[in-house]
C-alpha cells in the first residue's frame, strides 16, 4: 500500500480531523497507545487524537469526545475540554486552562494560564510562578497568533480575530480583536436575528429557543418543564426523589422549593393547604423534631438535641417548605429552646472539627436554623424569653465562632492530608449559611476565606472534569457569594475579582449543560449522593447554584428567578 494508500501519521498529526475516517488498524493502535503514554492523570474521550509530535506533558488532562491536539502542540500544567475542542498544530496550552464545547484553537496560539511575579528583591528567573487560570466558554473561535494571558475568561460564543492579544474578560458573543484586544461588534449583529445555541442539549426544546441569552433559554425551558418534572416523582401518595426510589420527606420539601422557584405556586399534586397539613404534622410533639417517613423520633443527647440524621437536616427543609408554603413548624424545637449557653458552649467544643469539619458545621446549621424558627414561633411573643431560646444562647454561639476562626484561612476545621480542603470548605458553607448568613452577621476573614476557597476550587479531584457534584460547586459559590456580597463583586475590582468570575463563568457554562429535559438535574456524576440519575435533590440544589453563579458574573437577572428557601442568598427575614 503506497503513500496514496495509506495515509502517514504526519499527515493526521497536521490534519487531525481526517484520523477517524481514514486510519488503519495499525495507526488506531498506534494512537491508542499514544493517549495511554501520555503524562499526569489523564481521561481522553471518544474518537480524540494526540498527535505524536506534539509535547503533552501535563499534570491533569481532560479531552472530551471528537477533540484533537495537532501537531507541534506544547501543553502542559491542567487542561480540560468539553466536547469538539481543537488545538491546532504549534499551539501553546499552560498552566490551568479550561475550554467549553466546540472551541477552535488557531495556529500558533498561546493560551498562558500561569504567570510570574515581578518583585524587585529576586532575579526574574527565581520569581514564583502564580496561576489563576484560563476559562474558555461554549463555541468560541480563537484565530490564529493569538495571546490569552492568565486571569482571562472568554464567555460563550466568542470570535477573537487573528494576532489579538487578550488581556481582559471577553463578554459572552463578543468578537474582539488587537493589542490589546478590544471589542469590535456582538456576533448577532450578523445572525440573522436568532441567536445561535449555547450547546446545551434541550435548552431551547421547550418554547425558550428564540431568547438570545442561553441563561434566559434554560430558566425558560426549566419553568416549562418544571411540572413535569414534578409529576415525575410522585407516586401518587407521597414524592421520591426519582421514580424508583424511597419517599421521602426531602423529597416533598424539594418539590416545594422547586414549584416556588419556578412556577410560583404550590406543586400541583396537593393544594397548599394539604402541603402545609402532611409537613406541618410531621413534627413530633415532644421534641420539635421531624423524622424520617416511617421512622420514630429519634433520642435526644443529653443536652437535648441531636447529633446525626436526617431529623438534623429537616430543620431546614421542612421548615423552610412551611415557610414558603406561607405557614410554619407548630411547636418550638424544644433541645434547642431549653438549651443553656453552657452547654452550647460544651458541644461546639466536642464537635469533629479535626477529622469531620463538614459535620461540624451541619450540626451548627441545624441548631441555628432551629433558633431562628424558634425565634419567629408564636410562642416567642409570650412573657417568657425561655419560650423561644434560653437567655444568652445566640450570643454564645456567635462569639464561640468569632473567636476560633482560624485568621489565616477564615475557616474553622483542619484540612486532611488525604481530603484536602473539601471537609473543611464544604464545613464553612453549612456553617455560615445557618449562622452568619441567616442572621445577617458579617464573616470574619472574609478576604482569607476568598483565599481558602479559591485554592480548594483548583482541587481537581473535586473539580475535574465530570467530577463536581452539587455539594462541591455549592460550597464553593456560596462562600464566594457571602465574602464579595455585591452583585457587580467580578466587575468592581473587588478581592480576586477576576479570578472568581473566571471560576464561575466555567462552573456556570458547565452547570447548563447538565439538564436533562423533562427530568431536571442530576446531584452527581458519580455515585456521590443521590447519585448520577435526575432527580428532586439535585434540580432543587443545581438551580440554586446556577443563581449563585450568575449573580458572581452579573447575570442573575437573565434567570428571572431567586431562591427564597434553603439556598436563600440575603439573611432570612426577622421575627417581628
Amino acid at each position: 500500500m503506497d503513500h496514496r494508500q495509506q495515509p502517514s501519521l504526519s499527515r493526521f498529526d497536521h490534519c487531525p480531523w481526517l484520523f477517524e475516517k481514514e486510519a488503519t488498524r495499525e495507526q488506531r493502535t498506534a494512537q491508542r497507545e499514544r493517549q495511554r503514554s501520555l503524562d499526569g492523570d489523564g481521561e481522553v474521550g471518544e474518537r480524540c487524537y494526540v498527535a505524536e509530535s506534539a509535547a503533552v506533558h501535563t499534570d491533569v488532562l481532560r479531552l472530551g469526545d471528537d477533540s484533537y491536539i495537532a501537531a507541534h502542540a506544547y501543553v502542559t500544567g491542567t487542561l480540560t475540554t468539553g466536547t469538539d475542542c481543537t488545538l491546532n498544530p504549534f499551539t501553546a496550552v499552560r498552566g490551568t486552562v479550561s475550554l467549553g464545547t466546540g472551541v477552535r484553537v488557531g495556529a500558533h496560539t498561546s493560551l498562558l494560564g500561569f504567570n510570574h511575579s515581578t518583585a524587585p528583591d529576586l532575579p526574574v528567573f527565581r520569581q514564583p510562578q502564580t496561576s489563576r487560570g484560563i476559562t474558555v466558554g461554549d463555541d468560541v473561535w480563537i484565530g490564529s497568533h493569538v495571546v490569552v494571558v492568565d486571569g482571562v475568561t472568554i464567555g460563550d460564543h466568542c470570535v477573537i480575530g487573528a494576532g489579538a492579544v487578550v488581556t481582559k474578560d471577553v463578554p459572552a458573543w463578543t468578537v474582539a480583536a488587537g493589542n490589546p484586544a478590544r471589542r469590535i461588534r456582538d456576533r448577532r449583529e450578523t445572525a440573522g436575528g436568532e441567536g445561535a445555541r449555547d450547546g446545551r442539549a434541550g435548552a431551547g426544546s421547550a418554547g425558550g429557543g428564540r431568547s438570545r441569552d442561553p441563561l434566559t433559554r434554560f430558566a425558560d425551558t426549566a419553568r416549562a418543564q418544571a411540572a413535569d418534572i414534578l409529576a415525575r416523582s410522585w407516586d401518587g401518595t407521597h414524592y421520591a426523589d426519582r421514580p424508583g426510589t424511597a419517599p421521602t420527606v426531602r423529597a416533598h420539601c424539594d418539590a416545594v422549593e422547586i414549584a416556588d422557584l419556578l412556577l410560583s405556586s404550590a406543586p400541583d399534586q396537593l393544594d397548599a393547604a394539604e402541603h402545609i397539613e402532611r409537613l406541618a404534622s410531621l413534627q413530633d410533639r415532644e421534641t420539635g423534631l421531624v423524622p424520617e417517613l416511617g421512622e420514630r423520633p429519634p433520642p435526644m443527647d443529653a443536652d437535648g438535641f441531636l447529633g446525626e440524621g436526617p431529623a438534623l437536616y429537616h430543620v431546614l427543609s421542612v421548615g423552610y417548605a412551611l415557610e414558603l408554603l406561607g405557614a410554619s413548624f407548630r411547636q418550638p424545637i424544644a433541645g434547642v429552646r431549653d438549651m443553656t449557653a453552657g452547654q452550647l458552649v460544651a458541644r461546639l467544643e466536642e464537635l469533629p472539627w479535626r477529622e469531620g469539619a463538614w459535620s461540624a458545621g451541619a450540626w451548627i446549621d441545624s441548631w441555628a436554623t432551629a433558633a431562628h424558627w424558634n425565634l419567629r414561633h408564636p410562642a416567642a411573643t409570650a412573657p417568657t424569653a425561655s419560650t423561644a431560646l434560653t437567655s444568652g444562647t445566640l450570643e454564645a454561639l456567635f462569639g464561640w465562632l468569632l473567636t476560633r476562626a482560624d485568621p489565616w484561612t477564615g475557616m474553622w476545621g483542619t484540612p486532611s492530608t488525604v481530603t484536602g480542603r473539601l471537609q473543611v470548605v464544604n464545613g464553612y458553607y453549612r456553617l455560615t449559611r445557618g449562622s452568619f448568613a441567616q442572621f445577617g452577621v458579617p464573616v470574619p476573614h472574609p478576604e482569607r476565606v476568598v483565599d481558602t476557597v479559591l485554592d480548594h476550587a483548583r482541587d481537581t479531584r473535586y473539580f475535574g472534569a465530570g467530577r463536581e457534584n452539587a455539594c462541591d460547586v455549592l460550597d464553593v459559590a456560596h462562600p464566594l457569594w457571602l465574602c464579595t456580597r455585591r452583585s457587580s463583586a467580578t466587575g468592581d475590582g473587588g478581592y480576586r475579582s477576576a479570578e472568581i468570575r473566571s471560576w464561575a463563568e466555567g462552573r456556570l457554562s458547565a452547570a447548563l449543560r447538565r439538564w436533562h429535559d423533562g427530568q431536571g438535574f442530576a446531584f452527581s456524576p458519580d455515585s456521590t449522593g443521590p447519585g448520577p440519575e435526575p432527580g428532586l435533590q439535585g434540580t432543587e440544589m443545581w438551580l440554586a447554584i446556577i443563581w449563585l453563579l450568575a449573580d458572581l458574573v452579573g447575570r442573575s437577572d437573565s434567570l428571572g428567578y431567586r431562591p427564597r428557601g434553603v439556598h436563600r442568598p440575603e439573611p432570612a427575614p426577622k421575627p417581628d
